[in-house]
C-alpha cells in the first residue's frame, strides 16, 4: 500500500487487491485557490468526501469516471471496504459548520481511518463502535476549523490506532489559517521527525506496541 498527502486532508491510498487489481483511492481534493496544488494528472477509481467545503470536495480535478462516495454509508468497491461514519464538523452538533463525515477504509489487510474536518472534542460510543480497531490514523491537528492539538490527543487515545498521520495543519503557501505541526509534536514530546514523500507500508510492517508518528510531505 502506497499513502500519498498533498496537503489539508488530501490523501491518495494505493492498494492491491490481488493480481491485475490495483486500487487508487482519493480522499478531500481540494481546490487550488487555497494556495496548494494537486498532481496535474490526477486519477483515481475512488473518490471520498468528507463534506462540501472547497478545500475538500474538487471533484472536477479528478479525471475519468470514479466511484464518489460523499456521506454516511456502506461501500464495497473493487474489494476495498469502505465505510462513511456521520460526525460534525463543530462542538456543537454541527450548528456553526455542519457535518462531516469520518471514513475508515479496509485495504491489504490494514485498516485505514480519516477523520475528515472533525470538531468534536470527543468521539461518541456509536462513533467509535462504527471504526472499531484501527491501524492507520489521519488526524486533524490545526485548529480553527476541526479539532486543535490538545483535542486531537484525546481522539488519539479514543481509537488508539497504531500509526498517527497528522493533517489539516499549516504548510507553506496555504491561505487558510491553522496551527502547526510543531504544536502538536510538542504536546506529544517528539522534537522533530523527518518527513517522507510518501509511505509504503505492509500489513507485516505495523507496530506491535507502541503508537508511531509518521509526517508526510504534500
Amino acid at each position: 500500500m502506497n499513502i500519498n498527502w498533498y496537503g489539508q486532508s488530501c490523501f491518495q491510498i494505493s492498494s492491491s487487491q490481488g493480481k491485475n487489481n490495483h486500487v487508487s483511492t482519493l480522499i478531500d481534493p481540494f481546490e487550488e485557490s487555497i494556495g496548494l496544488r494537486l498532481p496535474r494528472k490526477l486519477e483515481a477509481d475512488v473518490v471520498l468526501i468528507t463534506h462540501n467545503h472547497l478545500d475538500h470536495n474538487n471533484v472536477k480535478a479528478v479525471s475519468g469516471r470514479p466511484f464518489i462516495a460523499s456521506g454516511p454509508g456502506e461501500y464495497d468497491i473493487k474489494g476495498i471496504c469502505i465505510q462513511g461514519i456521520p460526525a460534525f464538523h463543530d462542538n456543537v452538533q454541527g450548528k456553526e459548520r455542519g457535518r462531516t463525515t469520518i471514513y475508515t477504509i479496509e485495504a491489504e489487510e490494514i485498516k485505514l481511518c480519516h477523520l475528515g474536518d472533525l470538531g468534536q472534542k470527543e468521539l461518541t460510543h456509536e462513533q467509535l463502535d462504527k471504526i472499531g480497531e484501527v491501524d492507520i490514523l489521519m488526524l486533524p491537528i490545526g485548529g480553527f476549523f476541526t479539532i486543535d492539538a490538545q483535542e486531537a490527543i484525546k481522539i488519539m487515545a479514543q481509537i488508539e490506532p497504531k500509526i498517527i498521520i497528522p493533517m489539516h495543519y499549516r504548510i507553506p503557501n496555504l491561505k487558510i489559517k491553522l496551527d502547526g505541526l510543531d504544536k502538536f509534536l510538542k504536546i506529544v514530546g517528539v522534537k522533530k521527525i523527518e518527513p517522507l514523500s510518501k509511505l509504503f507500508i505492509k500489513e507485516k510492517d505495523l507496530p506491535k506496541e507502541e503508537v508511531k508518528i509518521i509526517v508526510l510531505q504534500p
